[in-house]
Formats: structure tokens, C-alpha cells, sequence
């Protein structure tokens, strides 16, 4: 049985006319990572979503392996990674499996330039230092020290 939550005014039926105060249509958006079969959300719109107007070339943020098959105590000294202005060059991949990459990351700027998903996996992120603001389009997610961010 699906499970529905509501954020904000929505019509009483989905897929219909649904009009703003003023009379015009507000723009519906079926968004979903797994096509109808999994979880999606509907999302109403002031304004057509955003046409994607450019894709830049693929960026290769596959875990480059030291070691492979060591079982070894090791001490990571995750805060001291080396601060780096972009986000995703800030990544440093620490350990890894088939299921699951461990990164630590200081980014120095905000992604001002391009937006970024990562459509072959989720990501959560631990905020150990400082504090910013995520953009989705379902709203910003301000976080800060502590905060968990988990991004499907």
C-alpha cells in the first residue's frame, strides 16, 4: 500500500487541472528514480521546472584503489584532509566495497557554477565542520554541524 505525505496545498485529486489563485495552472512534475514502481513524488510547480539547457562531460568519481583485500588496523586521519575549493574534488575516498564508499571531504566554496547528482547511487553526508544550505527541488535544506544529510 503506497504511503502519501502532503507539504503544502495540493489538489484534491492528482493529475488534474490545478490552478493558482490568480486562475493560471500550476505545472505538475511526476518525479521518481524508479519509473512508477518505487516510491515517486508529485510536485507542483509556480513554474515550469527549469529545462536542463547543457550537460557537461561525464566526471569519473570512481574510488581509485591503494589496496585491495587488506586487513589491516589503520588510522585514518580524516580531519586533516587537505581543504579544496570544489565540492566534488574535496572527496577523498577513504574505504570501500561493492556496496558502499567512505569519503571525507573539505570543501572549501559552495558549487556556485553547475548542479551535481549523483544518479548511480545515494549519498549521506555527516557534517563534522560549518554549515551551508542544500538546494533541491523540493526546497533548501539548511545544515550544520551534526546534521546527517542522506540525498537518494
Amino acid at each position: 500500500m503506497p504511503h502519501y505525505q502532503q507539504r503544502g496545498e495540493i489538489p484534491n485529486k492528482r493529475h488534474i487541472q490545478y490552478r493558482k489563485p490568480d486562475g493560471s495552472l500550476y505545472s505538475e512534475q511526476l518525479f521518481s528514480t524508479e519509473g512508477f514502481s518505487n516510491s515517486y513524488s508529485n510536485i507542483y510547480h509556480c513554474y515550469p521546472p527549469t529545462t536542463v539547457s547543457g550537460v557537461d562531460a561525464p566526471r569519473d568519481v570512481t574510488p581509485r584503489v591503494a589496496m585491495r583485500k587488506q586487513l589491516q588496523n589503520r588510522s585514518i586521519q580524516g580531519f586533516k584532509v587537505a581543504p579544496e575549493k570544489d565540492f566534488l574534488e574535496s572527496r577523498k575516498p577513504m574505504m570501500l566495497n561493492n556496496d558502499l564508499v567512505i569519503s571525507v571531504a573539505a570543501p572549501q566554496e559552495s558549487m556556485k557554477n553547475y548542479f551535481y547528482k549523483n544518479t548511480d547511487a545515494d549519498e549521506m553526508i555527516f557534517v563534522h565542520e560549518g554549515s551551508g544550505k542544500l538546494r533541491t527541488m523540493y526546497g533548501n535544506l539548511r545544515f550544520e554541524y551534526g546534521d546527517y544529510i542522506v540525498i537518494p
